[in-house]
């Protein structure tokens, strides 16, 4: 697998999707996106999904310059619409809008609709946290097609529905969760397919139900299962909780609609720390809480204790250093994207 420094691959991200007919501020915002998610280690978020953009772009499923709109506001809450717009770029505008009302009211939140993918989800609570204020985001697929079978079901009836939470605080790595209602991402059953690899037991079921380490079968009527394993009611119920948010309170319903458009839903909140205490106290005692976590000796087979989105922290220090590695089967359709727009000479993709 080639190893690719990041800002590489966002030069040949962002100039495949400006090719595809993306603005130079959607395609800079995907591709940063993109790459952050390869940087804090979710490749399944990654460069990997730039050719599915791209074809949802031919689709007509992404309308790349389309201005999204306010459907309707309060000084606290807004709703959003995409216009099948970018998701990368369609959220980032409704979460910095939510920021700006809960400088003024303290709390704020938002819906948007009719977007693209979102890519990683956490990008937009860390917005909040970098502005002194705790972040919270929710997501789902609309009425695209489901890959989740909710608990004790064979046939997929949810979305990989995440939820992620960023909080201030003065650690070197940001303090935040970000997690798949899902025993995993579907991206990463997508990865596993690209680089040749098996899955682990209890992340999917085939088109009978059965467990199966063949990512391939996902794509042949499989369906991921729910987060918790043998307690996996309780993913099942969180992933039930957020498409309530995001499917029903948005209005885009559930279930699947026959075109097959991807079709993110969010629902954001943001919460001013200084509303509630000094925000120097709070994230000092964030701090303290994290090192209290990792204060514990290790328990058997563990290397220790790590806070809420330090791996991914101390990921993207090591890749930023050493580089991204990008599976064979992305790189050589990147390079095929290339060549079709004429910039694989531009691009050093020859």
């Amino acid at each position: 697998m080639p190893i690719v420094k990041a800002d590489r691959l966002t030069r040949i991200s962002a100039a495949l999707l400006r090719a595809a007919g993306a603005s130079e501020e959607e395609a800079d915002a995907v591709a940063t996106g993109c790459v952050n998610a390869n940087l804090a280690g979710h490749d399944s978020h990654g460069v990997i999904a730039v050719p599915t953009y791209i074809d949802r772009i031919k689709a007509g499923h992404i309308v790349p310059g389309t201005k999204w709109s306010i459907v309707r506001e309060s000084p606290t809450t807004t709703v959003i619409d995409g216009h099948w717009g970018f998701g990368f770029h369609v959220n980032a505008k409704a979460m910095a809008l939510t920021i700006e009302k809960a400088k003024t009211a303290n709390v704020a939140a938002c819906t948007v609709f009719r977007q693209s993918h979102v890519g990683r989800l956490a990008a937009y609570p860390l917005m909040a946290m970098r502005e002194g204020m705790i972040g919270i985001a929710t997501a789902d697929s609309g009425r695209s097609p489901k890959h989740v079978a909710p608990f004790g079901g064979k046939e997929a009836r949810l979305g990989t529905n995440p939820i992620s939470i960023a909080v201030p605080s003065d650690l070197d790595a940001p303090f935040y969760l970000d997690m798949a209602t899902s025993a995993v991402a579907a991206g990463k059953i997508q990865l596993a397919v690209a680089r040749g690899e098996e899955i682990p037991t209890g992340w999917i079921i085939d088109a009978e139900g059965r467990h199966t380490t063949d990512p391939t079968q996902y794509r042949k009527g499989g369906a991921l299962l729910p987060l918790g394993g043998t307690e996996g009611y309780k993913g099942s119920g969180l992933a039930a909780m957020v498409e309530v948010l995001c499917g029903l309170l948005t209005g885009l319903g559930f279930g699947v609609e026959p075109t097959g458009r991807h079709n993110d839903g969010c629902f954001m909140a943001v919460f001013n720390v200084a509303a509630f205490r000094p925000l120097k106290e709070f994230k000092r005692e964030v701090t303290e809480f994290a090192q209290y976590l990792k204060s514990t000796p290790p328990s058997e087979g563990s290397k220790g204790v790590y806070y809420p989105g330090e791996i991914e922290g101390l990921r993207e220090q090591q890749r930023l250093r050493d580089g991204i590695e990008i599976e064979d089967a992305t790189w050589e359709k990147l390079r095929a994207l290339a060549h079709e727009y004429r910039l694989d000479t531009v691009l050093d993709l020859a």
